[in-house]
């Protein structure tokens, strides 16, 4: 069974800076691609970035410029680093994964999900 654990969620205010951490453990063949996305309040779930295990990014047009997605392969590890944040970018920010397992099946893994809240 694979967890992901995310960890860095806080307060900041408009123009500061952040930075979300997301650790993925258990037993897999590898991870093919790892993401962030987030659910602002009363919204929907949506796709912040997105980084392949061969480093291929995608971002939300809402962050492009702003955040920065990056992966430590040997640590399973995802981050996501956030400049100049707005107000509107609070919300529930969730690690996404797709994992082969031993098995060689893909699956879909989350996070339990970290809180960004941004005062103006």
């Amino acid at each position: 069974q694979v967890q992901l654990v995310e960890s860095g969620g806080d307060l900041a205010q408009a123009g500061g800076s952040l930075r979300l951490s997301c650790a993925a453990s258990g037993s897999s063949r590898g991870i093919v691609a790892m993401g962030w996305y987030r659910q602002p309040p009363g919204k929907q779930r949506e796709l912040c970035a997105r980084i392949t295990s061969g480093g291929s990014t995608n971002y939300a047009d809402s962050v492009k410029g702003r955040f920065t997605i990056s992966r430590d392969n040997a640590k399973n590890t995802v981050y996501l680093q956030m400049n100049s944040l707005k107000p509107e970018d609070t919300a529930v920010y969730y690690c996404n994964a797709d994992i082969l397992t031993p098995g060689g099946i893909r699956r879909n893994y989350w996070g339990q999900g970290t809180q960004v809240t941004v005062s103006s």
